[in-house]
């Protein structure tokens, strides 16, 4: 199973949060299938690959710590493919979605730690 994992510190408001995130996962090809204060799961829209290699993106939210500027999330990118390449489809997502948050112009990125 391939699993990508990486942490950030946002400069945005946790009422914020939940709508940005939904732009963002939307506007790389995922559907947000569920969501919660702390937590929202996103998939990608099936047709493009075979099943195995559809990815899921969890988004965990950390809104213990959060300040009325800042937030902390957790993004884990992950599918039932095994990671034989280092270029696999699953980190290309990752990768394509690290990019989208670190540009996104709507917040402003503090932190970012890789896993």
């Amino acid at each position: 199973m391939a699993r990508y994992t990486c942490s950030y510190i946002v400069k945005t408001s946790l009422g914020q949060l939940e709508a940005l995130l939904k732009e963002l996962l939307t506007g790389c090809d995922f559907e947000v299938t569920y969501h919660t204060q702390d937590y929202m799961m996103a998939r990608e829209m099936p047709g493009k690959v075979p099943f195995s290699k559809l990815v899921t993106v969890e988004v965990l939210i950390d809104s213990t710590t959060a300040t009325p500027s800042q937030v902390q999330l957790s993004l884990v990118v992950k599918n039932d493919e095994l990671p034989l390449q280092r270029d696999n489809h699953c980190s290309q997502l990752f990768n394509g979605v690290q990019e989208v948050i670190a540009q996104d112009y709507q917040w402003q990125l503090v932190e970012s730690v890789p896993s």
